[in-house]
């Protein structure tokens, strides 16, 4: 397995709420969420659940390779909810949650599961890509946002509309009708999108969070084509240094409205052949 991995804290010497590891068939990205500079309920934090619920996962994956993995999801997700249930209040709305990309090799097959707006990024031996993205939560995001791309990120009007969406958005989640993610509720496992791919048909396999994929998605300067082809000739770092160039150029949100300046970045490429 030849693995290349960068993450960015979205500022220096902050926590990075991101998570991502591989074991020799398997790899993880988690992307926690939650409402920043609120109270989550939990004494722990985001990055501690993000963290926590991925090395479970991971090594759930990779001991019970026959075991599907949305199974293995919900399973990571009763274990942790027992690690914290007694001290903290995991019934509030704000309770730390993480989006989840899995994949696991195995049996001439890759197995592949996405539950929340982090994606994988399938490249085929012919040179093809494929982006797998949960779009529920930009779906229900954009039906609530406009009052918060009208303004400059960062301004205290931007702060207190971003603090009115994210109230919204909480009471859609895990929910018909909204989004899933992964959070107290191993139900949760039961929506993420999940299929396999044939092995040998595979280049590489890669996994981001939400605030490595903005090149293409948020900003629309690059292709998934072109990601591909900067991570194959200059790696992940490359990557996340350009997001963060851009991001530079646009603090204020002006050209590409977002309810942060820079995000958490996080790149995990597993390259096959």
């Amino acid at each position: 397995m030849n693995v290349a991995l960068a993450s960015l804290p979205a500022e220096p010497g902050q926590q990075n709420e991101d998570f991502a590891a591989a074991s020799p068939a398997a790899a993880v990205l988690l992307d926690g969420a939650g409402v920043a500079g609120a109270s989550t309920g939990c004494t722990h934090g985001i990055a501690w659940f993000s963290s926590t619920l991925g090395g479970l996962l991971l090594s759930t994956i990779t001991v019970h390779p026959a075991r599907p993995l949305a199974d293995c999801l919900a399973d990571s997700i009763r274990v942790v909810r027992s690690l914290h249930e007694d001290s903290c209040d995991l019934t509030y709305r704000a309770s730390p949650t993480s989006t989840v990309v899995a994949v696991r090799a195995g049996a001439g097959a890759l197995e592949y599961l996405v539950l929340g707006d982090s994606t994988l990024l399938l490249a085929d031996q012919e040179g093809k890509t494929t982006a797998i993205t949960d779009q529920r939560l930009d779906e229900v995001g954009k039906r609530l946002r406009a009052p918060v791309d009208e303004l400059a990120t960062g301004s205290p009007e931007h702060a207190a509309a971003l603090a009115e969406y994210r109230d919204s958005l909480t009471g859609l989640r895990n929910r018909p009708g909204g989004f899933w993610i992964a959070g107290p509720d191993p139900q949760a496992a039961e929506h993420a999108l999940a299929g396999t791919v044939p092995l040998d048909t595979l280049a590489s396999v890669t996994l981001l969070s939400d605030g490595a994929t903005r090149l293409v998605d948020s900003f629309e300067l690059d292709t998934w084509q072109e990601t591909l082809a900067l991570l194959s000739s200059s790696g992940p770092t490359e990557l996340i240094r350009r997001v963060r160039k851009v991001e530079a150029d646009d603090p204020d949100g002006r050209r590409w409205p977002r309810g942060k300046a820079r995000d958490d970045a996080t790149v995990l490429q597993w390259v096959l052949s």
